[in-house]
């Protein structure tokens, strides 16, 4: 006996934009069910609210072992550091569409000469400038980076930390 080829596969024009369409929507499909990738800018949006969350604490702390003039700067600057991270926290949220990260950031102090063993030293003047010139460093360098309305946004925070420590905190020398 004689075996008969197979017929090869002919298609026509209508069936092969009809198979093509089908790859494209099963694809797409496909492509939705993913989770969608971090924007980019999400870490340097969160890097600035945890600064800015510490840097209020920091103050704030340091505004109550504070007397005078000192104290109501402090607390000022404590006051403004909460606003950057509302501010921060409510793009975070418009970006994500998810709550804003908590922060875990402990803040660290310098050890001062009357705090006795075991005892936690209360963070002086020179710790919250300190921590407002590393933040107000971070931001600069990461509003670098950025467009429109974060860059705008991480600028005018480095813009404050930098005014809060050169005038708001600077020592009656001016060693700073």
């Amino acid at each position: 006996m004689l075996q008969v080829p197979p017929r090869p596969l002919i298609l026509s024009r209508r069936e092969a934009i009809g198979a093509l369409a089908l790859l494209a929507v099963t694809a797409a499909t496909v492509a939705a069910c993913g989770s969608p990738p971090p924007p980019p800018d999400l870490d340097d949006l969160t890097t600035a609210l945890d600064r800015a969350r510490a840097d209020s604490r920091l103050a704030g702390q340091a505004a109550v072992a504070a007397r005078g003039a000192v104290a109501v700067a402090l607390t000022q600057v404590a006051g403004e550091r909460s606003a950057h991270a509302q501010a921060l926290s409510d793009e975070i949220v418009r970006l994500t569409g998810a709550p804003a990260p908590t922060s875990s950031v402990t803040v660290t102090t310098s050890a001062s000469p009357t705090a006795g063993p075991g005892a936690t030293p209360e963070p002086a003047t020179d710790d919250v400038v300190g921590a407002l010139r590393a933040s107000a460093d971070s931001a600069a360098h990461a509003s670098a980076a950025m467009s429109g309305y974060r860059a705008g946004l991480l600028a005018s925070i480095a813009a404050s930390c930098t005014a809060a420590y050169t005038v708001a905190l600077a020592s009656p020398k001016g060693a700073r």
